[in-house]
């Protein structure tokens, strides 16, 4: 089979006929990334339909694709809603009319089509198509417009809607989607992350079947912590990483949300995404417009990893700040010394991490608390101002030994929390969240409370904590914010009574409002995004921040899998991966720190660990270590993602790799995750090289008696993927230094 018929075939068996042309009446609408293609069947007077997505159309393609199917009552509404035509199938949306009325139908009024150049979240310039269709109710004044925008640069659609009440009463919204997208049956399998505290991102594979898949989080602050708002359709069978149709859909946003895949009598899946309405109805004042969250899709014909490199490319210049700068390599205190904070350990970490290469030093949590000394978790949040019994020269001191040792200084804040015991929970009780007329239910510490961010006192408040830190000590040049705890009951001692529904909606809209005064006033200052871990990996609040914290589960075999799952949808850029101490704080598992510095350094790599009991041996291996990734830091932080063999695989074999995207470069790495007798793996065929171009094979990290028998040859990018390289199941080390644990990380330069 060629490949213009394999195109047409599959563009026939994803999607149905549409016309590219789009004149101002035109009824087919169709929207353009650099590879791929939205079409709609827009009418004025009906509800508009889908009609395409998948890769960019030609006239060709447009003159062979058969006519839609709607067998068996297949609905192909982009934006249905509740009660009138569309009342058994999941709705994206439902309301109760200022009358009481529960129907709604929502058709065409209006629609416009037009070319963009505006500012994304994170600031960057970005230029693209944008389709605004106006719907509204033939019975009521009830107005939502859908947005599509399509990028210029990137393979990435986003999707979105506004809601606008211009009935003469207050209405209630019920279930407020912010996009739909059918997805024709077939042999569709979705690819989807749960997980927990220190096991995050954990990757499930499973085939559409009849029936409701909902994918949901309702922790209230941390939504990337067990389900995740991201998805793949693989569309041609089981998922492949780099071969077949697959279509990539992330939902944008801080908060509660539900996920949905609707598989009933007809012809299509249905993807809606979307703000949880569990516990959300919210009430819409006449005049007023709801905005939800954006959903961004993506359409590859290479696999799974196809999709992930448009996330990541759209990821680095759009929604990460700093997305086209290098980051540092640093060294946290956290897992070192986690409370113990004085002025004498901060200088000798700084001038440990110095010895070894590194660029920045973070002092964690404990160096604040004038009343209540933050000695441990139970105490003190809210009362951001230096212990001086622990830091007796405070953050001036730390400044200057920071310029001392030749480093940069970060530090450690959580804006969102205050304690029983604090100074701040004294003064302002009111400030806290907690369900009326019932006692506070707490959580870390047994004291941890959550403040309000609906709130406009407490999102100044939050605003101050990070203004007052960087107007007095502007070289603070890294902070990292933490939140490690949920809603833990519902009550908003600000909102109204009758608007009480709103505070999990209310929460993340002051969150998002705070982080952009932050911005507008420090554009420059690295932010980290860390919730008890990886449990704010999201974008809703990524394009506040420069990366976030993958998990606080550093263990180097449990990272390899949270670091795959993380990866279909954020760069390497945006996963702090650390060099930590064995025993693993969090697993209690010993394993080489040559294992442990291969894994950290496929992310942003860093330490997490107390120096001065590292031998000197383990030191000078974090220095080549360091050494060898500001070489190749370029390549894994703005190359494409390859990921090649999967620890999913239960072969106990994984490996992915980076290819600079001028082809010059590459990073590859090989993990065995477990040690048995009589092993069998297969070699691993490399991806992305230039097939003409001749590569220069080099081991980085090495710690074996004799080079790898491939060291320093040269082979061409086509035999390297067509065949690889074999690696040595073990490391050629002395009887005393061997281990159970064996990985390569090879760097490969175009001569």
């Amino acid at each position: 089979m060629n490949h213009t018929t394999k195109q047409i075939l599959r563009t026939a068996w994803i999607a149905v006929m549409c016309l590219t042309a789009i004149p101002a009446a035109a009824e087919n609408v169709a929207l353009h990334t650099p590879a791929n293609t939205l079409v709609l069947d827009i009418e004025k007077g009906k509800e508009p339909k889908f009609v395409y997505y998948g890769t960019r159309l030609t006239a060709h393609d447009i003159s062979v694709l058969p006519a839609p199917t709607t067998a068996n009552w297949s609905s192909l509404e982009i934006y249905p809603a509740y009660g009138a035509t569309h009342i058994q199938g999941e709705a994206a949306f439902a309301m109760r009319h200022a009358d009481g009325n529960l129907s709604t139908q929502l058709v065409c009024k209006d629609f416009e089509v037009t070319d963009i150049t505006d500012t994304a979240p994170n600031s960057a310039q970005r230029k693209g198509q944008q389709l605004a269709v106006t719907l509204s109710d033939p019975v009521y004044p009830i107005v939502v417009k859908l947005f599509f925008l399509a990028y210029k640069d990137v393979d990435i659609i986003e999707a979105w809607t506004e809601i606008t009440n211009n009935e003469k009463k207050t209405v209630t919204l019920t279930q407020f989607m912010s996009s739909a997208m059918p997805i024709r049956r077939g042999d569709v399998w979705i690819s989807h992350f749960h997980g927990s505290w220190a096991a995050e991102a954990q990757l499930t594979e499973q085939k559409l079947q009849n029936g409701m898949l909902r994918i949901k989080n309702r922790d209230g602050l941390r939504n990337a912590t067990t389900d995740r708002q991201e998805v793949m359709f693989s569309l041609e069978g089981k998922p492949k990483e780099n071969e077949g149709d697959v279509i990539g859909a992330a939902l944008m946003y801080s908060g509660n949300f539900n996920v949905t895949v609707d598989t009933g009598e007809d012809e299509y899946h249905h993807f809606l995404a979307g703000i949880a309405p569990e516990n959300s109805e919210y009430h819409l004042q006449r005049g007023k417009t709801l905005a939800t969250p954006h959903v961004a899709y993506t359409f590859s014909d290479e696999g799974l990893s196809g999709a992930s490199r448009a996330y990541h490319r759209w990821a680095r210049r759009y929604q990460l700040r700093h997305g086209n700068a290098e980051r540092m390599i640093l060294l946290n205190s956290w897992e070192g010394v986690y409370f113990d904070i004085n002025q004498k350990g901060m200088d000798q970490m700084m001038a440990d991490i110095k010895s070894m290469g590194g660029e920045l030093f973070v002092m964690d949590d404990g160096w604040f608390g004038d009343k209540y000394p933050r000695l441990t978790d139970n105490s003190s949040l809210g009362d951001w101002v230096v212990d001086t019994r622990k830091l007796p020269e405070g953050i001036d001191g730390l400044l200057r030994d920071a310029r001392k040792n030749g480093v940069k200084f970060g530090i450690w804040i959580e804006p969102e929390m205050t304690n029983t015991t604090s100074e701040l929970y004294e003064k302002h009780p009111d400030w806290i969240i907690k369900a009326p007329q019932r006692e506070p239910v707490k959580g870390r510490g047994g004291t941890q409370l959550v403040l309000d961010m609906a709130n406009p006192k407490v999102q100044d408040f939050v605003f101050n904590v990070v203004d007052e830190l960087l107007t007095k000590y502007p070289e603070i040049a890294y902070i990292k914010w933490d939140a490690n705890a949920p809603v833990m009951n519902h009550g908003s001692q600000y909102l109204s009574a009758d608007n009480q529904s709103h505070l999990y909606i209310a929460y993340h809209d002051g969150l998002i409002k705070t982080c952009q005064r932050i911005r507008e006033k420090y554009p420059d200052v690295v932010i980290q995004d860390c919730a008890s871990g990886g449990g704010r990996a999201n974008y809703g609040l990524l394009p506040y921040f420069d990366e976030f914290w993958v998990s606080d589960n550093t263990d180097a075999l449990q990272r390899i899998y949270m670091q795959w799952g993380t990866s279909y949808f954020f760069p390497a850029i945006a996963m702090a991966s650390h060099i930590s101490a064995v025993p693993n704080h969090a697993v209690f598992r010993t394993t080489s720190m040559k294992f442990r510095c291969d894994v950290a350094m496929s992310g942003r790599l860093g330490m997490e660990i107390q120096p001065k009991n590292m031998t000197d041996e383990e030191k000078t291996l974090c220095r080549q270590a360091i050494s060898d990734y500001k070489m190749i830091r370029p390549v894994v932080q703005f190359g494409d993602l390859y990921r090649l063999h999967s620890p999913y695989n239960g072969d106990n074999l994984a490996s992915l790799m980076y290819v600079a995207e001028n082809k010059e470069k590459a990073v590859f790495y090989w993990y065995k995750l477990e040690c048995f007798k009589n092993e069998h793996f297969p070699i691993i065929k490399m991806r992305g090289l230039d097939p003409e171009k001749k590569y220069k094979v080099h081991e980085l990290n090495r710690i074996d008696k004799s080079p790898l028998p491939a060291e320093g040859k040269v082979y061409t990018g086509s035999y390297l993927m067509a065949h690889g390289l074999e690696m040595p199941y073990s490391h050629d080390l002395e009887w005393s230094k061997l281990v159970d644990w064996s990985s390569r990380v090879i760097y490969l330069v175009a001569e």
